[in-house]
């Protein structure tokens, strides 16, 4: 895991996006912070995956990539995938889209620590709407849902990428959630 304290230049950041079946909200939030970081080295790995293995090696939805496309990000191509025990040491950040998300990634960090002892290596996992400016917001899952669903998490995830990337990337001081486990 790429360190991100103490003084001195930083290595550069991996970040891991994570909703349930990893074809509507963990793609688009891994398509939208792809195309605002391209050329940023101070971000090294971005990714996404699901809590449940629903889609594994499905494209994402097709309302996800018209939407992306939409705006702009034409070149997003990703296959489903499940978050694995390895995504807790190989990325800094694993930001979930929803409080069940957030439940159970931090039951596998938390079965994580106890097998293996090890703690300061984890990623943190957090909410990514932290970064948007309202603690916990949550982006609701578009899937049964029509297009606009997809729009608004569209603008969540645009609003939350930009949050991380001031105060993550450019420093800002903000305090942790209270609910970020395992930091």
């Amino acid at each position: 895991m790429a360190g991100n304290g103490g003084g001195g230049a930083r290595k550069p950041i991996s970040v891991l996006f994570v909703c349930l079946g990893n074809i509507c909200r963990s793609p688009m939030a891994e398509g939208v912070f792809r195309s605002m970081t391209k050329s940023d080295t101070r971000v090294a790995t971005i990714d996404s995956a699901g809590t449940g293995a629903y889609h594994e090696g499905s494209p994402p939805d097709p309302r996800t990539i018209s939407v992306l496309e939409e705006n702009g990000e034409n070149s997003y191509d990703h296959q489903a995938r499940k978050i694995r025990t390895s995504d807790f040491k190989d990325f800094d950040y694993i930001l979930a889209m929803d409080a069940d998300n957030l439940c159970d990634l931090s039951r596998v960090q938390k079965r994580i620590v106890k097998n293996s002892g090890i703690h300061a290596a984890l990623a943190k996992v957090m909410m990514f709407g932290d970064f948007g400016g309202c603690e916990g917001e949550e982006v609701i899952d578009p899937y049964y849902g029509a297009r606009d669903g997809f729009t608004i998490a569209y603008e969540q995830m645009t609003r939350f990428s930009k949050g991380f990337i001031e105060q993550v990337l450019h420093g800002v001081d903000v305090a942790t959630p209270a609910h970020a486990p395992m930091s």
